[in-house]
């Protein structure tokens, strides 16, 4: 699913080097190089992301989760 995405991504960015050629506009930095390039910098952005919010919370969320479900059962306990 996620390389499909960015494989539209690519071939929109291609598509829009594309018509600007075609109307007469060009950049010199808009090349299909620096298309290829983009994308795998985004995919690779949308990879770090989801890795830091997985770490984020496997680490801190659960870790309190837990920290929280044992003063719940220690109150049951004590009742």
């Amino acid at each position: 699913m996620k390389k499909d995405v960015f494989t539209l991504l690519g071939g929109f960015l291609t598509a829009l080097l594309f018509f600007f050629g075609t109307i007469g506009v060009s950049f010199d930095w808009f090349t299909t190089e620096s298309i290829n390039a983009f994308v795998i910098v985004i995919s690779a952005f949308v990879a770090l992301s989801v890795n830091v919010y997985a770490v984020w919370k496997n680490t801190h969320f659960l870790q309190g989760l837990k920290v929280w479900l044992r003063k719940k059962e220690a109150k049951k306990q004590n009742k």
